[in-house]
């Protein structure tokens, strides 16, 4: 007679962890070790990293998963190591070589030819990528040996910076716009210098305000006792805090969590000096209440709401 252990059940968590992804874990494979680790209902993540790929993966729970859209929306900056010479199938280090070709470029040249990539620029994005075409994956056709034609899109590199070459590794940081393969800029590069290239390594240092150096591992969450763990946790507005706040009081707190768009006038009601996206409290208690856009003439419409029932 065997005996079968009862699962411990979900419990509901509220917050932000900022974790620094290992190599060789996917963004969903880190996602669902956290939220055993938390014992945690809902989870998600805010933007896929590679699995060759480290470094800073906000991980939402709770009522935190109501404004992952905003890191998904906001600037990334990463500092990868380019191996120029040889190509791979994946454009990482993770496929198959293509091509090798000798690297005889100096830095001079390298950085005449990185001028050429900052701002707006299009890339084609790869075929090993989770963009869906017919409801499947490129990857997916790119496993089978498939390549579909794919549409160039915008994006821009807000900064791209030198950091180091030590032939054949060139290394650069890069601050760039949402939906920029650095994969493909690291491929385009090499290809712009002649000898073709892929990337070594790929770190994720920030995701719009929030930075790696306040991130943490799995294993130094596993380590701790569960109650610690949960200290870790952001608060839910941390994903906000680039927004300006408003405060309600309780009456039209109740209002606007009933999702009506309110009359604000100035002499009741203290509201930043600019319309646009605000994070919107109960001046009783500092409960968050969720985000609004504040318009003109003081007008507050609600826009993402906070359970706040628990």
């Amino acid at each position: 007679m065997t005996t079968q252990i009862k699962k411990r059940p979900r419990v509901p968590v509220h917050g932000v962890l900022l974790l620094d992804k290992p190599v060789g874990f996917s963004s969903n494979d880190a996602l669902i070790k956290a939220k055993r680790f938390l014992n945690a209902m809902k989870a998600g993540h805010t933007g896929t990293l590679d699995p060759f790929a480290t470094g800073l993966l906000p991980l939402c729970f709770g009522e935190a998963t109501k404004f992952s859209q905003d890191l998904l929306e906001a600037d990334k900056t990463y500092t990868t190591v380019v191996h120029l010479g040889i190509t791979t199938t994946t454009g990482d280090t993770e496929g198959d070589v293509l091509e090798t070709k000798s690297v005889d470029v100096t830095e001079e040249q390298i950085r005449q030819v990185l001028t050429q990539f900052t701002g707006p620029i299009a890339q084609v994005p790869p075929m090993y990528s989770a963009l869906k075409r017919d409801g499947k994956p490129l990857y997916e056709y790119a496993r089978a040996g498939v390549t579909l034609e794919r549409e160039a899109r915008n994006v821009v590199i807000h900064e791209l910076e030198f950091l180091g070459y030590d032939a054949p590794l060139l290394s650069l940081k890069v601050k760039c716009s949402k939906g920029t393969y650095v994969r493909v800029l690291g491929e385009d590069i090499g290809a712009a210098l002649g000898c073709g290239a892929h990337l070594k390594e790929l770190r994720r240092i920030q995701v719009g305000h929030l930075v790696l150096e306040k991130s943490i591992t799995l294993d130094y969450l596993e380590s701790l006792p569960e109650e610690q763990r949960l200290a870790l946790l952001d608060p839910v507005d941390a994903l906000l805090s680039s927004f300006p706040p408003v405060h309600l009081n309780e009456e039209l707190a109740r209002r606007f969590l009933h999702g009506q768009r309110l009359a604000l006038g100035k002499e009741t009601v203290s509201l930043p000096p600019v319309t646009g996206r605000v994070r919107v409290y109960r001046d009783t208690d500092g409960q968050l209440l969720g985000s609004a856009q504040l318009q003109e003439f003081g007008i507050l419409a609600p826009e993402r709401l906070i359970n706040t029932q628990e």
